[in-house]
């Protein structure tokens, strides 16, 4: 067993351990406006949902090599509203254009030439192409700091206000409506430029309760 003090390795160190061995995770493609109504979209793969009643989902965001705050980042805490697109394999190649390095005022959802499509509730755009959105308001926020005190990432959580679910991946099971994984094909991180399908399931049903 190779042991790892976190305390005494760095980001370099501990990063591609962590992204490599928490797998796989979700990938979503996170888009937000700022005050001018300037659009961002980026993908995040330290997400997940942490709640269901209500509906809420964590996303960690992490600073810029210098520092600064992800555009991401800085438009939630200015307007406090976020989409969750959820990413699958159909728009993955268009998606990946998003995570450049683009200015603020750099429109990626163009850029990726993916389809903005208006929100209910919330100001930002959902991703025409990604069949589950969620439109989420900010609840609360947690800064995350380094034994020198740097400030390296933010974790946000949201409150899903609104779920969107294309009839083409939604389904009846037993009369409950769920999304179909087959149908979904979902996107997983799994460490590096490396994305897994997930596409072999097996079913682990839960043992009885004794007595």
């Amino acid at each position: 067993m190779i042991t790892f003090d976190c305390a005494k390795q760095g980001p370099a160190v501990l990063y591609p351990i962590m992204v490599s061995a928490v797998v796989p995770r979700p990938t979503a493609l996170i888009s937000t406006v700022d005050g001018k109504g300037v659009r961002n979209l980026a993908p995040y793969s330290y997400f997940n949902v942490v709640a269901h009643d209500p509906p809420h989902v964590v996303v960690g965001l992490c600073m810029h090599d210098d520092g600064s705050k992800k555009d991401s980042l800085k438009n939630v805490e200015e307007t406090g509203e976020f989409v969750v697109n959820m990413m699958s394999e159909w728009y993955a190649e268009s998606s990946n254009f998003t995570c450049g390095g683009y200015g603020p005022n750099i429109d990626e959802m163009e850029v990726a030439g993916l389809t903005p499509l208006p929100s209910l509730v919330v100001k930002p755009a959902r991703v025409a192409e990604s069949a589950v959105q969620m439109e989420c308001v900010l609840k609360h926020s947690y800064e995350v700091h380094n034994d020198q005190g740097v400030h390296t990432t933010t974790v946000v959580i949201g409150e899903a206000k609104i779920v969107h679910v294309n009839e083409g991946v939604c389904e009846k099971v037993e009369g409950e409506y769920r999304v179909s994984l087959e149908k979904l094909q979902p996107v997983s991180t799994l460490g590096g430029t490396y994305f897994g399908r997930t596409d072999s399931i097996f079913e682990m049903p839960r043992p009885e309760e004794a007595g």
